[in-house]
């Protein structure tokens, strides 16, 4: 995610190329024509604006951040808060606690998941193992949902990184990385190996910060395409960093 602000005149500032699957959708043009604008900089220029949304006794604060880059969202009934790119939008109905994704790249999106307060009773992140031991458990995890019933479907999946980390709230986080790939043959019913050929389906990079608060784990999962990855990533990281699970009153 590009975050530069679109200026009114002077020069232009110099391209920069993104992949060739998301550049029609995913740029603008600038007023001499000739330079691409990255999409989300059209909505950095907008006011600074905060808002309260009540759903029943559930308090959501929508507020944004300086340079209007991304929004801030507060969730006061269930505890959690987070940074996220003001571009992108909620989905409701996906299953999560909350869900947005990016309107241009329909793979690259974010949720909060939540265990139940009635069956955890987690008092630290710590009781889930070392980070190492955790990352084991969230790449399980995701293993699972993206299990196939199809033919020929082949899932490859690598722990990147596991790491804990002590935020400004004082709580300890830990942060998980993994990358998973999907193959799948166009042909899986042909008689001879050969005409079985797997190819690549998608490629993406998970990225996972587990805090416990409330006696509940908190998860907030960032999911990316590679190529998308490696342009977007300062962006990626800044809303791990700012996940924060908060007592609830």
């Amino acid at each position: 995610m590009a975050i530069a602000a679109i200026t009114g005149g002077g020069r232009c500032p110099p391209c920069r190329r993104g992949p060739a699957a998301m550049a029609p959708p995913a740029r603008l043009s600038c007023r001499c024509g000739t330079h691409p604008v990255p999409r989300r900089n059209v909505l950095s220029t907008m006011l600074s604006t905060s808002t309260v949304i009540l759903f029943g006794s559930k308090q959501i604060t929508l507020a944004e951040t300086t340079g209007g880059t991304f929004r801030e969202y507060i969730d006061t009934f269930d505890g959690y808060s987070f940074l996220y790119p003001k571009s992108w939008i909620q989905v409701r109905g996906a299953g999560a606690d909350i869900f947005f994704r990016d309107p241009f790249v329909l793979d690259e999106n974010m949720s909060v998941e939540i265990s139940s307060p009635s069956s955890s009773k987690y008092v630290t992140v710590e009781d889930l193992g070392p980070p190492e031991k955790a990352a084991e458990r969230v790449l399980q995890q995701y293993l699972t949902e993206f299990m196939s019933t199809r033919l020929g479907v082949r899932r490859t999946s690598n722990i990147l990184s596991a790491s804990s980390k002590v935020a400004d709230d004082g709580k300890l986080y830990y942060e998980v990385e993994v990358n998973i790939k999907s193959f799948a043959s166009n042909n899986e019913l042909a008689v001879m190996p050969q005409d079985r050929v797997q190819r690549l389906e998608w490629d993406r990079r998970y990225l996972s910060v587990l805090g416990v608060d409330n006696k509940r784990l908190y998860e907030l999962r960032l999911q990316s395409p590679e190529q998308v990855f490696k342009e977007e990533e300062g962006d990626l990281r800044r809303v791990m960093d700012s996940f924060r699970v908060n007592k609830t009153v």
